[in-house]
């Protein structure tokens, strides 16, 4: 399959005409790459608050409530375009609002169209603290597809190697981290954890990013990262485990070609068996001894 992972960057909305031409656009490039998945970014839908106009969307609290407010319009932009164009796509994450709860969400669509959603797991700081966008999901879902199974692990999810290893347990094959990080720390945070899930479990997992400054929106007011698809570096797959890999803060999408057989091969043939290996860990973990120094003789 050709993967196209999105460096996003955030623009201010005048009306909903403006979304969708922006939208339409954008899938419509990643068509032309001959993608059958395109990955969109965590809060990608963020840029919505801007049809609340500008106080609304300078707003922590009315800003989460404005986006809530355009959620199932916006899921149903992409269903149409993942059918006009006979695509998966994973639509970008944003607030939704249930009850008492506030969660972090992202839809995967398919050409027959909507398949189901993803909330994310683990909030962080920023989400618990300053945001009180603070109810985790309601555990992992598993999309059986065209393409295989695929499971998302948004952004700060991608940190947490026991969420991975439960939804490749249960069979997936590729994991898409829709991620929104405001420092290159974040990125790399966020990127070290999708390579190293990429190497436990011998799988594809695909980054994709927020790039460029929204000061009208201080949720996501700068945002810096590269899109990528990442494997194991093991046999069948490129030295660095890095298939392909957008430029730092650029905008656009970054394609990769992936032989989804190559995952099965590496799991079953590889020049380690990480995925195989897991279980030996706790065997060995439960056994910590301390060994101390023996102390000089005077």
């Amino acid at each position: 399959m050709t993967i196209a992972s999105a460096a996003y960057p955030l623009d201010w909305l005048d009306d909903w005409a403006g979304y969708e031409a922006k939208t339409r656009a954008w899938v419509e490039s990643g068509a032309r790459s001959s993608a059958d998945l395109l990955v969109f970014p965590e809060y990608g839908a963020m840029e919505l608050a801007s049809l609340g106009g500008a106080e609304v969307a300078a707003d922590l609290e009315r800003s989460v409530a404005e986006v809530a407010r355009h959620h199932d319009a916006m899921e149903r932009l992409f269903e149409g375009l993942a059918i006009e164009f006979g695509l998966y796509i994973l639509a970008p994450s944003g607030p939704v609002v249930e009850g008492m709860a506030r969660r972090n969400r992202a839809a995967l669509f398919g050409p027959s169209g909507r398949i189901g959603h993803q909330d994310k797991a683990i909030m962080t700081r920023f989400e618990r603290e300053e945001w009180f966008i603070d109810a985790g999901g309601e555990g992992l879902r598993l999309f059986d597809t065209g393409l295989g199974r695929i499971a998302v692990l948004i952004c700060y999810d991608s940190e947490f190697p026991l969420l991975a290893r439960a939804v490749c347990e249960a069979g997936a094959t590729l994991l898409l981290v829709p991620s929104c990080t405001d420092t290159l720390a974040g990125y790399h945070r966020v990127r070290i954890g999708a390579q190293a899930r990429a190497l436990e479990n011998q799988c594809v997992a695909v980054q994709s990013v927020i790039v460029g400054q929204a000061h009208w929106c201080p949720a996501v007011d700068e945002n810096h990262g590269a899109a990528a698809v990442y494997a194991p570096p093991d046999a069948g797959w490129c030295a660095t485990g890095v298939l392909a890999e957008g430029d730092y803060d650029v905008p656009g999408w970054v394609t990769a070609t992936v032989d989804m057989d190559a995952v099965a091969q590496a799991r079953t043939d590889g020049e380690v068996l990480t995925f195989r290996h897991w279980p030996e860990q706790p065997m060995q973990a439960a056994q910590v001894r301390l060994v101390s120094e023996n102390p000089r003789k005077a």
